[in-house]
């Protein structure tokens, strides 16, 4: 069975379903809804048009992901041409303060703000429910931060690469990350391993 065949050949839900999570997915990462629409559908179609290559290894949603993946990094690269994210917005200095207060003067970290034990991240990862928490916390993150965090550690951008395309410093692309990071780590500690997975 060809792509063509197993993508007509999936009941709608299934196709409604891939499509929604694709279009949040590329909604996050370009923060624009227009342009998230357009490089879902070119995924899709270049899953159409690219049929021959998929060998069924992997499964049909992570293919097609991975054009999506791949959609997406063009996109970022064409509309980062024009765009400076050189200049922080305040609330992303306001994560300094925050991020400053975590440690005491050796380093270590301050006893009421040492990460709490997550149990097994390697089960939680595995949640769908984790996922859409991540999501909520990835959104809560200015939208540089976000940007920044997204291309370095979903997209694999490269340090130099993620720099040249967003007109930032190498110590500025690590400062956004460190913020991104514990942003992150605050906000699922709060909502998802401290309250417990099943809470969620």
């Amino acid at each position: 069975m060809n792509t063509a065949d197993e993508l007509s050949g999936r009941d709608s839900r299934f196709l409604v379903d891939m499509r929604r999570d694709m279009l949040r997915f590329a909604r996050l990462q370009l923060r624009d809804d227009q342009l998230a629409e357009d490089v879902v559908q070119e995924a899709m179609i270049g899953a159409l048009d690219g049929q021959k290559d998929f060998a069924g290894r992997a499964a049909l949603k992570t293919w097609v992901f991975s054009i999506l993946r791949h959609k997406i990094v063009d996109a970022i690269r064409l509309r980062s041409r024009s765009v400076n994210f050189s200049a922080l917005a305040p609330e992303e200095s306001d994560m300094d303060q925050a991020f400053e207060s975590l440690f005491q003067a050796n380093a270590h970290w301050n006893p009421q703000a040492q990460p709490a034990d997550w149990g097994s991240p390697e089960a939680a990862l595995r949640q769908a429910q984790f996922w859409a928490v991540f999501e909520a916390c990835l959104n809560q993150l200015p939208a540089n931060t976000a940007r920044v965090f997204m291309m370095r550690e979903f997209l694999e951008f490269d340090t130099a690469e993620v720099c040249s395309e967003l007109q930032i410093t190498t110590s500025n692309c690590h400062v956004i990350l460190h913020r991104a990071r514990h942003g992150l780590r605050r906000c699922l500690e709060a909502t998802w391993f401290t309250a417990g997975e099943s809470s969620c």
